[in-house]
């Protein structure tokens, strides 16, 4: 099918359009930029520069793709903003360039980002993620697969939010939340497992038991991480589940969330 690109559009000569993509009124597509196919560039939506979007990609009214890190060390190296297929970015939400530390910031498949989000440098985003309304991540932070963030959470630099996950809305995470788990709150707490989560994604209830024997080994027990890490070793059964649990506390670089 052929394109669909209103006259009043602005695209650079470097910049590569894939097949049956609309791109609306007043929109800006900057130089090294790629759109593949099928995808929907809203109008007044901005792509800067040094950005690559895959299939299907939805982007709204007025969201900024690609624009400068917000990072006074960056010197102006040549990063870039990635994302995957299938994902849609809501209303005036904003991706930055990556920094040296990584080269680009990411995100990944069937992701839903929406109105005001704003991902700063070198964020990485797994795939099937949702971030709601007005949420913030800063530099450098980590988004696991199909993790759920509510409206209006601050997340700060470096921090790294564990897969199947879910935040509740206005939360401060300032450290690392574990995956399968749920947070919420300023100062942000853990409530037990996201077991309705995990039911909806096809765990099976085998594998929902052994993970809350993890989480009471854990994080309702006597026992500090150290000896919680070496207890679970030694009885947990290791089934690929426990055993990203156990290694995203063990690999925690801004300690857990309790």
């Amino acid at each position: 099918m052929s394109n669909r690109i209103h006259p009043s559009a602005t695209i650079d000569a470097d910049a590569v359009i894939g097949n049956d993509v609309t791109i609306g009124a007043g929109a800006i597509i900057g130089p090294r930029c790629t759109i593949g196919d099928g995808s929907v560039i809203a109008a007044r939506a901005i792509l800067e520069e040094n950005v690559r979007l895959g299939r299907e990609v939805k982007v709204g009214v007025g969201t900024v793709l690609g624009g400068l890190p917000q990072d006074l060390k960056f010197k102006g190296e040549e990063t870039w903003v990635e994302v995957g297929d299938r994902t849609t970015i809501r209303e005036y939400s904003t991706v930055n360039r990556g920094t040296s530390q990584s080269f680009k910031t990411t995100v990944g498949t069937d992701c839903f980002l929406m109105t005001y989000v704003h991902l700063a440098h070198d964020c990485h985003v797994g795939n099937g993620v949702i971030i709601s309304n007005g949420t913030q991540l800063a530099g450098h932070v980590t988004i696991e697969d199909k993790a759920i963030i509510s409206g209006l959470c601050a997340v700060h630099q470096f921090g790294k939010i564990g897969r199947f996950s879910f935040v509740g809305g206005m939360s401060r995470v300032n450290k690392d939340v574990p995956p399968y788990v749920k947070a919420v709150g300023n100062p942000i707490k853990l409530y037990g497992l996201n077991s309705i989560g995990l039911q909806r994604n096809g765990f099976t209830p085998e594998t929902i038991v052994e993970l809350k024997k993890a989480y009471r080994l854990f994080f309702r027990g006597e026992l500090n991480i150290a000896q919680a890490l070496e207890t679970a070793r030694a009885e947990l059964k290791m089934s690929p589940e426990v055993k990203a649990f156990v290694d995203f506390v063990d690999e925690s670089q801004r300690g857990i969330v309790i």
